[in-house]
């Protein structure tokens, strides 16, 4: 492998109203892809193998069979990618995001709003 070649950070911002961390990313050493849907995250992962996978939890009551497209997501990129995963999420949404973790595992849970300090501590506890 070129050792020029930069791990790749997607980034899947569906709702934002948060910072673009694209700079924090980068400074990590990450070459950052960036998709507003899972639909197009989904293409991309195949396309990228992404180390690392940035999404938000965006709760969704109309689901009946799982609670987020973040399931989706996840297991999009089993067996493709082995991938870190770090989710943004809103704390009113704790109860349905825990039931969520209950069956994916991911390395990073942050909520909004959120704290460039601490993203970065996550990044570093990842990264290496």
């Amino acid at each position: 492998m070129n050792s020029d070649v930069k791990p790749i950070l997607l980034s899947i911002v569906e709702l934002g109203g948060y910072p673009d961390f694209t700079s924090v990313y980068e400074s990590f050493g990450y070459q950052v892809v960036k998709t507003e849907s899972i639909r197009k995250a989904i293409k991309l992962i195949r396309q990228h193998k992404p180390q690392v996978m940035v999404a938000e939890f965006n709760f969704q009551s109309d689901f009946r069979d799982r609670t987020s497209s973040l399931e989706t997501l996840i297991s999009s990129a089993q067996g493709v990618t082995d991938v870190s995963m770090v989710v943004f999420y809103e704390k009113e949404t704790e109860p349905h995001y825990q039931r969520f973790l209950q069956s994916f595992s991911v390395e990073s849970s942050l909520t909004f709003p959120i704290d460039e300090s601490q993203l970065k501590e996550e990044l570093q506890r990842i990264s290496h």
